[in-house]
């Protein structure tokens, strides 16, 4: 979800109007009752957010939040019917008694075009068996997102972007704005009050914005600023998109992903303090990061280029090659990773574009989760495309290649044969896919058999099975 706002967010026109204090509203029927109901598969493959709680892994998707009590052997979804706002989710923060999540949606604005726009916020205390809702807070919801949460004692403070830093000492009944500085809270004027990120460090409070990073030792009475253009060895860019804690053998670090704001001589990159802010070193250069999670000495990055690991502090790095699923072979057809977070019992969990994955031994081998609609004897479609529409240019990117999965079912570990046609039935494409017994997914690369990118237009895709009858489906290419 982050990703996809960076640029038009700051390119817009702030129209605005914010309030001092906002009071929020929260819904009459303010619990929604869940009925515990297991699957094996998360809600959706565009994985936002992954937080662990102690017990519980959060996993925030496009289509809903989902959490795990075993590893990922099952599942529990959440959607508006359950009492999570609507949309897709766009942060998480969970401790051992609370979770909080904030989603977001696209909404058509007349005369203005398609915006993204809050869809509130929710908190269970009973690990999801029973929810509140929250309406964004703010005098409008249009680009008002919350894109990041923590709580520090029992306040809980939110980055809003256009609604800019917020924090409820009352599970969310009122909300009072924070600025960060020493100005009147006007994130239309001032480029450090459209928050994005926070993080909690013991009673120190960190706050990411598009004009840098602030330090509060005293509950946000008061504000240190860290930008590009005030310090001597200044962070990379006053962008602030994430923010990490790292502490290990004596070392206690802060780490931030910084991109370009306004000045030319900004760049993204990777910041990293180890003197509570008053200087930074910078690494992963050119890298455009979303997040970070730590095992001790080890630390991970996920990037719009691929997972990163450290094993000094950010020294050095080494950059994962494809993940694949060490059972089923299942690869994720991405370079572009959003979120991760590292178990107590040293379990790595990476969400990306296309899926989210799991590591117990530091990445040498993957589990792979993704979702879809199984195919079954008694479904009457026996195989179809996803995702349809396809972009070569857009979908699935890994080594400059879109790729589309074709799922269908075998009854059988075999070999299945597709081809490809184009709408006059002309044969454009032929490959070969090792069929396990059960839900498969063959993929194509939008390339027909000489290695070219196939036009714009309507294809037909044919499965075949030994003993079985062919399997069609249709695909959209579009750029």
């Amino acid at each position: 979800m982050k990703k996809n706002n960076y640029y038009w967010l700051m390119g817009c026109s702030w129209v605005l109007i914010f309030a001092t204090v906002a009071q929020s509203q929260i819904l009459e029927k303010g619990f929604f009752n869940f009925n515990t109901v297991s699957t094996e598969r998360i809600s959706g493959n565009s994985v936002t957010d992954v937080v662990f709680d102690g017990q519980n892994l959060w996993v925030g998707t496009g289509a809903g939040l989902c959490k795990t009590s075993d590893e990922g052997n099952t599942w529990i979804n959440f959607d508006v019917s359950d009492g999570i706002g609507r949309g897709g989710i766009s942060a998480i923060a969970a401790t051992d008694s609370i979770v909080w999540v904030a989603t977001a949606y696209d909404t058509l604005i007349p005369n203005v075009g398609r915006l993204s726009a809050g869809g509130g916020l929710s908190y269970s205390t009973d690990g999801g068996q029973n929810w509140t809702h929250i309406t964004q807070p703010g005098v409008t919801n249009v680009q008002n997102i919350t894109y990041d949460i923590a709580i520090l004692d029992s306040t809980v403070w939110i980055t809003s972007w256009g609604g800019g830093l917020k924090k409820s000492d009352d599970q969310g009944k009122t909300w009072i704005d924070v600025a960060p500085d020493s100005f009147f809270f006007d994130p239309y004027r001032h480029l450090n009050h459209r928050a994005f990120s926070v993080l909690v460090v013991g009673k120190t409070l960190w706050v990411g914005t598009a004009g840098g990073i602030n330090r509060s030792t005293d509950g946000g009475k008061t504000w240190t600023n860290f930008r590009h253009q005030n310090q001597e060895q200044p962070i990379s860019g006053n962008f602030v998109v994430a923010l990490g804690h790292q502490n290990y053998q004596g070392r206690n670090l802060i780490w931030a992903a910084t991109i370009e704001a306004e000045d030319p001589d900004e760049f993204r990159a990777v910041s990293i303090s180890e003197d509570e802010g008053y200087s930074w070193r910078i690494t992963l250069r050119g890298k455009f990061a979303h997040n970070f999670a730590f095992d001790d000495s080890v630390a991970y990055v996920v990037t719009d280029n691929g997972l990163f690991k450290s094993l000094d502090g950010g020294e050095t790095w080494t950059d994962f090659p494809q993940i694949i699923d060490r059972e089923t072979g299942q690869k994720m057809w991405t370079k572009e990773f959003y979120s991760v977070a590292v178990t107590p019992e040293h379990v790595l969990w990476v969400g990306s574009s296309d899926g989210l994955a799991c590591s117990n031994d530091g990445g040498d081998t993957w589990k792979i989760f993704r979702t879809y609609q199984p195919i079954t004897p008694k479904t009457a479609v026996k195989t179809y495309a996803y995702p349809n529409p396809f972009s070569p240019m857009r979908h699935n990117i890994y080594q400059n290649n879109g790729h589309v999965r074709f799922h269908y079912a075998s009854p059988r570990t075999t070999q299945a044969t597709v081809k490809i046609y184009d709408f006059g039935m002309n044969l454009v494409r032929t490959f070969t896919h090792l069929a396990q017994n059960g839900q498969n997914d063959a993929v194509w690369d939008g390339k027909n058999n000489e290695g070219e990118t196939v036009a714009n237009g309507v294809y037909f895709f044919k499965i075949e099975i030994s003993g079985q009858e062919p399997m069609w489906g249709k695909i959209i290419v579009m750029d």
